[in-house]
């Protein structure tokens, strides 16, 4: 993974977080969603960009987050929204190796 100028953080243990879930982690006075997918971890912006709604408390399944507020969607792998369309979530880099996840919180340009 490329770190493009972000130091990375230790967030959690890779045992932490199970594929399918999901939680909220403090890096660098920022909120980072992180997520497990497929066996790969993600790391988003962690309030819903419609109202600002922490996603943490919305529904992680098959591999679509869901605001629990209005119901916007956005897929795992990218953070692009899948209901609506035409909105993204703020990505940050994210890596997993000798058993920690470690997150930057400069959000990668896409």
């Amino acid at each position: 993974m490329t770190k493009i100028g972000s130091v990375l953080q230790e967030v959690c243990g890779e045992d932490d977080l199970w594929d399918g879930e999901m939680d909220v982690f403090e890096v660098g006075g920022t909120e980072v969603l992180v997520l497990k997918h497929s066996g790969c971890y993600f790391a988003y912006q962690a309030s819903c960009p419609h109202q600002d709604v922490p996603l943490v408390e919305g529904k992680f399944e098959k591999g679509v987050l869901t605001c629990r507020a209005h119901l916007w969607q956005f897929a795992a792998e990218t953070g692009s929204g899948v209901n609506p369309a035409n909105c993204q979530l703020k990505r940050y880099p994210v890596e997993a190796e000798g058993g920690v996840v470690r997150v930057g919180v400069h959000p990668i340009e896409e």
